[in-house]
């Protein structure tokens, strides 16, 4: 579905934005005046379907609808409903009269400086909850709370003695007033000096009860815009063909036949900026067709006639750089950064009675979004539009700053919903060639990326060796643990301090830290020229598989129950102060623990017939475990059950937890069965979509089981990425039992076949 956008960029006075708030039916837009942001372009409310952009939280029209904004964009994970209900719930609205709509940016200028009207905007990170919890219920709070004051006066009973019920106010005497009679009065009332009070955790009624996406019906239907699907009509579209090597140069370019094509009007080169950071700018040298319409742009782009020169990346290969890995790993070479280091391994070593000794190998990986990169930016003199798929509005606007000099509330940032994310939005060198391309032609552009330019010209997920040894005492405790890794770093080239980039790579405080007295973590740098970035799940996906495997071929050594071996380790429930802040809960990681052994019937581990396999992680306050049980119909992997249990605190809107849960599942899965990225000669070999096989529905289970753990004492954590880390090495350990072989190489099918 194509949306036409409108550009005229409306901003109204102080006077007229009140005399628009007073006037027609009356309404009530909590969240501009309380960042003051009184010149913000007015909601479709008031302007029209057209209109876009809007600058309010909470909207209340005279007929009781409200309009509630999404602030963090949404990737998938759900926060479009889980968000606004956080508000809703606050503001005791009716939900089937509730809309919700995506915001965008929320920049306003402070003198000279961006001031952040929404608070904090990203997405796809695990934080947009946590993070929403108390400012989102506050500003639901303030709402209910005006109206609550202009009923007061309406009805002539003080406002404490009132009470607010799905839209209605409820005065003692039965009397009541729907929100609508009382938008246009409550939006004239003065805010109060001091926070209203929040509900009672018992007087929730939306909060923690299942709730459907609220794009479903729009997306299943097609009705749902993303940034794809948004246009001008005098926009050229941009398409590109970048360097195969991300430090190449363009060596001879011959355009004739390409400007030849109809519709064709330019042929334009781009070339990173010398010191910005990755993410910030061009990812590699490229050329770009602009034409009248995208059919014309890539019939152009095929006649183009390029030579490419390889920088010094050019004799890089995945295959070499793993070998790299093998021989720090293997050598006497201090490591790039000791993370960890508690007790004395080396000494534990001397003492111990039984050693354990393994390596594991994770592939490099891409993104592989459904929605490829895409910007449509239109630049006015003192005013510039775009629309974008973005996890992080913030970030975008900051590259469209530095390219156009306009000030911050001259740049609008339109976020519709994103095509998916999984870290990769969070750069924005696609925001910056559609810019670059708008400045260089003065026109609108519509830049489009195909997904072979996804896969061919990503910020992948570096591939990682992990080498771990680990001693037990007579008594068959585990004494000391040594894990030592090598990777290239994401946050290289990215302005991050060298002692940090390991920050990317490891979690300090992963399993087993605080639960082995011994334990010694390192972090070997592996230098490549290949970008890296944000990916979903880092940096516990590759470290969980290592780490959850090696815990099961502890067991195996010692011919004892997998799940008795996890639960010796974790020892008593008890909290454990973590280095960077909480605590380790080992009595909540038991629990979900033991609930997937328990529906997964782990009791018969040792004598089903087919392969049972379990695993379990924490991170960022919440707590996952996965069971999964498989079976081999000759060269056939069949994954048969899949159980997750989880523990995030307070669940906001458990049927989006369930289905973040079982996506994540799936997407992990499908890392872990078949995917990789690999490069020759520093040019990466996967080039089409057939090359970078996503699991299909055949490979993965026909269900994935959720056991949501309740727990409403604690605040809710994030959950998009939480069941990634686990799925990977419940699969192999289940796939161990079924064949007798060890899998520590993902992707798992093509070791498996091979060792076979």
């Amino acid at each position: 579905m194509n949306e036409r956008i409108t550009h005229d960029g409306i901003r109204l006075s102080r006077r007229r934005f009140l005399q628009v708030l007073a006037g027609g039916a009356g309404v009530l837009m909590v969240g501009i005046r309380t960042a003051r942001a009184v010149d913000a372009p007015l909601p479709p409310a008031l302007l029209g379907d057209n209109f876009y952009d809007l600058g309010a939280y909470v909207r209340i029209d005279g007929d009781g609808n409200v309009l509630i904004g999404a602030r963090d964009p949404d990737t998938g994970t759900g926060v479009a409903t889980s968000l606004p209900r956080i508000i809703a719930d606050e503001l005791d609205a009716d939900w089937t009269r509730v809309s919700v709509v995506p915001l965008g940016l929320g920049v306003s200028d402070n003198n000279g400086q961006p001031r952040w009207d929404y608070g904090r905007q990203i997405g796809g990170t695990g934080g947009s909850i946590p993070a929403a919890w108390n400012d989102l219920r506050q500003m639901g709070a303030l709402a209910r709370w005006l109206l609550l004051q202009a009923a007061a006066r309406q009805l002539g009973v003080q406002a404490d003695r009132l009470r607010c019920d799905s839209g209605t106010v409820i005065a003692p005497d039965g009397r009541r007033l729907g929100y609508g009679s009382l938008a246009e009065s409550a939006g004239k009332i003065a805010l109060p000096n001091n926070p209203p009070p929040l509900k009672a955790p018992d007087r929730y009624r939306l909060i923690g009860q299942p709730a459907g996406d609220v794009d479903a019906r729009g997306i299943v239907t097609g009705q749902t815009p993303f940034a794809i699907d948004h246009f001008y009509g005098d926009a050229l579209v941009a398409v590109l063909v970048h360097c195969p090597w991300p430090d190449g140069t363009l060596a001879n370019l011959d355009a004739t036949d390409a400007m030849a094509v109809k519709g064709v009007l330019k042929v334009l080169q781009l070339k990173p900026e010398p010191g910005q950071p990755l993410g910030h700018t061009v990812i590699a040298p490229a050329v770009a067709v602009l034409a009248e319409d995208t059919w014309s742009a890539l019939q152009g782009r095929q006649k183009l006639k390029l030579e490419w020169k390889p920088g010094a990346s050019g004799s890089e290969s995945s295959a070499a750089l793993e070998q790299q890995a093998d021989a720090l790993l293997n050598g006497k070479t201090e490591p790039t950064s000791r993370v960890r280091n508690d007790g004395d391994f080396d000494a534990a070593g001397r003492k111990a009675a039984r050693r354990v000794q393994a390596t594991y190998y994770q592939p490099w990986l891409a993104h592989a979004t459904a929605e490829p990169m895409n910007c449509l930016v239109r630049l006015d003199k003192d005013h510039a539009s775009v629309v974008v798929p973005t996890q992080a509005p913030q970030k975008a606007w900051a590259v469209v700053q530095r390219l156009t000099g306009l000030g911050p509330a001259q740049i609008e940032i339109k976020v519709p919903r994103v095509g998916g994310g999984y870290g990769r939005r969070l750069d924005h060198d696609y925001v910056a060639e559609a810019v670059m391309l708008a400045k260089a032609v003065d026109k609108p552009v519509r830049l489009l990326w195909t997904h072979g330019q996804d896969l061919e010209h990503d910020y992948y997920g570096c591939g990682s060796v992990h080498q771990l040894s680990a001693v037990m005492d007579r008594k068959r405790q585990l004494t000391g643990w040594n894990q030592r890794m090598a990777s290239a770093s994401a946050l290289a080239r990215r302005g991050v301090p060298d002692n940090r980039l390991w920050t990317s790579e490891l979690d300090a405080d992963q399993l087993p830290a605080a639960l082995v007295p011994n334990y010694r973590s390192d972090w070997y740098a592996l230098n490549t020229a290949i970008p890296r970035g944000p990916m979903r799940g880092m940096p516990h996906l590759g470290n969980a598989f290592a780490v959850q495997s090696f815990i099961d071929e502890i067991a195996q050594s010692m011919k004892e129950d997998p799940l008795d071996t996890q639960l010796r380790l974790l020892g008593p429930s008890r909290q454990l102060p973590l280095s960077a802040g909480g605590v380790l809960d080992t009595g909540r990681l038991i629990k979900v623990l033991k609930l997937v052994a328990d529906r997964i019937e782990w009791k018969n581990w040792l004598h089903s017939v087919n392969g049972l396999g379990i695993a379990c992680w924490h991170l960022n306050g919440a707590y996952v475990a996965h069971a999964i049980e498989v079976a081999m119909q000759g060269e056939r992997l069949i994954i048969q059950r899949v159980v997750c249990a989880v523990d995030v605190g307070r669940v906001i809107n458990p049927q989006g937890l369930e289905g973040q849960v079982a996506g994540a599942t799936l997407d992990a899965l499908s890392n872990a069965l078949n995917l990789a990225i690999t490069f020759k000669d520093g040019q990466i070999q996967q080039h089409h979509p057939k090359d970078y096989p996503l699991a299909t529905m055949a490979q993965l289970p026909d269900a994935v089981e959720v056991i949501v753990v309740p727990n409403d004492d604690l605040p809710p954590a994030g959950a998009s990425f939480l069941a990634m880390p686990t799925a990977a090495p419940a699969l192999a350990n289940a796939v161990f039992r079924a064949t007798a072989v060890r899998v520590r190489r993902l992707p798992l099918m093509k070791e498996l076949l091979r060792l076979l």
